[in-house]
């Protein structure tokens, strides 16, 4: 692991924790653990009319997974599931392939350092997968996750 992974955009992103508590009222809530390395995301949303009114998260992990989360804070609200779903997909592209940020996501691009770290790309990638189950997602790749998601009228038996 070299320091350029973890620049100073990296932990100026995890010290803000954009989004960062709990919500009095969440419409979903999911919670995964990445059992390699430890991390562990609690995210709670509130919905209106499609859209993301308000978010939260809990993050337990790395400073990787704690900037992403909080990348995640400051975007997701007032976006609709769709689209969030798209940027998690972005976000792979972007670690995989080298692919641009989302526009819009800029902050994104402090994770291009992460590409030749393969390992790592589960940290950067798991508070999106968590915020997909808090919306009611099934996300493409759930490989060495463990979900405990409560979403609102389901139970965990009915996610996938």
């Amino acid at each position: 692991m070299t320091d350029s992974l973890y620049h100073e955009s990296i932990k100026r992103l995890a010290e803000a924790a954009h989004g960062r508590g709990k919500l009095e009222q969440a419409d979903g809530e999911a919670r995964l653990d990445n059992p390699l390395c430890g991390d562990r995301v609690t995210m709670q949303v509130s919905l209106a009319h499609g859209l993301v009114r308000a978010l939260a998260h809990q993050v337990k992990g790395c400073l990787l997974c704690r900037a992403s989360a909080s990348v995640i804070g400051l975007h997701a609200p007032g976006e609709n599931a769709v689209e969030l779903e798209r940027i998690g997909h972005a976000v792979r592209a972007m670690l995989e392939e080298g692919a641009a940020p989302p526009p819009g996501w800029d902050e994104l691009g402090v994770f291009a350092p992460v590409r030749g770290h393969r390992s790592r790309h589960g940290c950067v990638l798991l508070p999106f997968r968590t915020l997909s189950h808090a919306l009611g997602a099934s996300p493409s790749d759930s490989r060495a996750i463990i979900a405990e998601a409560r979403i609102k009228g389901r139970s965990t038996d009915d996610l996938p």
